[in-house]
């Protein structure tokens, strides 16, 4: 069959290289892709919002599938600009309708989804500008820190981590009155829990899932978890804390609610669902919810699975997740990635990358790059994701450090320290 997959990041060109594996993959189309989706298939200059232009592709190509790779679309609501359009509605997208990707998109409605099916999740209180006085006093009545939260979609930006009642109150005044636009005009203020984070991923028809591997991410820029949140600096997977005793505890207490949950409010929900989760004293708690494949654990995730992914999304899209075996590679996999020089704050695009060509025992995907003539050059802030297997994850990160040194591009920069905590 003909696919279409939207995005142009990291976790794309993985999803890329793992949908050509199928035999079922006849052709593959990438929108708007990166210079490495350009090795996978055809990459179409349509961006991920603009649905007339999408629609116009599937019909011109003969897509038979779309699977959407960020966020943005799915809380746009493309799933259900598909359903409403009879010339689209056989087409099998994966990734939910506004109803179910409303558990990324809005952190109020989440934590409300969790209290009701019994979900653990930090204590928390909603606020917006017509209860600023409220949010103030439920501040000062915290122990620091103090979690602020965006209630919509702020890039990644609107979780602010703050050490002293005052400074909170005052990022609280911020956030309500515009600091995020409208993704701020709501905040949630959350109890502040100390512990190991990591990534849980399911694919779900919304009555049945199959779980995939676990993974741990590093957001913060410096060495040591330090300085600012970016995209993600690298992962690990499995991280060797996630026994199996604490994925039973996640199973029973999370997941399988969760999905109960999704069944219960007749979410449309075809696709991925991202468990953000904190192990607290051997407990996990849900931190967030996204409503697609996670980035960069995508590129540890993906490599891991050795079953047919087209098959797999397919059984999601017919319901008929429960007839397939899911196999997944024993071995570790850790992705390091390669940052231009300022990420996350200001960074030049355009720099010619070197040594993609002299890597070797790794695989490489793109993030932020693009062609120019017959040269890859920057184009994002996360440029290159270096993934390698290995017995174990020090094993993995030793091969995915020695192609970073490979790999050359001027203000390079990346993190030594991936797994550190682990």
């Amino acid at each position: 069959m003909n696919i279409l997959l939207l995005g142009s990041g990291g976790r794309e060109h993985t999803i890329a290289w793992k949908l050509n594996q199928s035999p079922r993959c006849s052709h593959l189309f990438i929108a708007p892709g990166n210079a490495g989706t350009e090795t996978e298939g055809t990459n179409l200059a349509i961006s991920v919002s603009d649905f007339e232009a999408i629609k116009d592709a599937v019909l011109q190509y003969e897509i038979e599938m779309v699977i959407v790779g960020p966020e943005l679309p799915l809380v746009e609501g493309i799933y259900d600009y598909f359903q409403a359009d009879e010339s689209l509605k056989e087409i099998a997208v994966i990734g939910p309708g506004k109803s179910g990707a409303i558990l990324e998109g809005s952190k109020a409605f989440a934590k409300e989804f969790m209290n009701e099916f019994n979900i653990p999740t930090a204590a928390y209180g909603e606020f917006t500008a017509s209860t600023l006085q409220e949010g103030l006093d439920y501040i000062a009545q915290q122990t620091p820190p103090i979690v602020l939260k965006a209630d919509g979609l702020a890039a990644g930006k609107g979780v602010l981590i703050l050490d002293n009642i005052l400074e909170a109150q005052n990022e609280l005044k911020e956030m309500l009155s515009g600091k995020f636009g409208e993704a701020s005009s709501t905040v949630v203020i959350e109890e502040f829990l100390s512990g190991i984070e990591f990534s849980v991923f399911a694919i779900t028809d919304g009555k049945e899932y199959k779980i995939l591997p676990v993974a741990k991410d590093y957001k913060r820029i410096g060495e040591g978890d330090t300085g600012l949140n970016t995209g993600g600096m690298g992962a690990v997977s499995p991280p060797p804390f996630v026994d199996d005793t604490l994925m039973q505890k996640v199973e029973e207490r999370i997941i399988k609610p969760t999905i109960e949950g999704i069944g219960k409010r007749n979410m449309d929900y075809i696709g991925f669902v991202f468990f953000g989760l904190i192990c607290v004293n051997n407990d996990p708690y849900v931190i967030e919810y996204n409503c697609r494949m996670g980035d960069p654990e995508t590129e540890v995730v993906f490599p891991r699975i050795q079953s047919d992914v087209v098959e797999l999304m397919m059984a999601a899209h017919e319901g008929k997740l429960n007839t397939i075996n899911l196999e997944i590679d024993d071995r570790s996999t850790t992705t390091v990635f390669l940052v231009s020089g300022g990420y996350p704050e200001a960074y030049e695009k355009g720099k010619i990358i070197d040594g993609l060509d002299q890597t070797f025992g790794s695989l490489i995907f793109h993030a932020g790059t693009k062609l120019e003539g017959d040269q890859v050059v920057t184009n994002g802030g996360r440029v290159i994701a270096i993934t390698s297997y290995g017995s174990d994850f020090k094993e993995a990160l030793k091969q995915s450090y020695e192609n970073a040194n490979v790999i050359d591009f001027p203000k390079k920069n990346f993190r030594t320290d991936i797994g550190f905590d682990l």
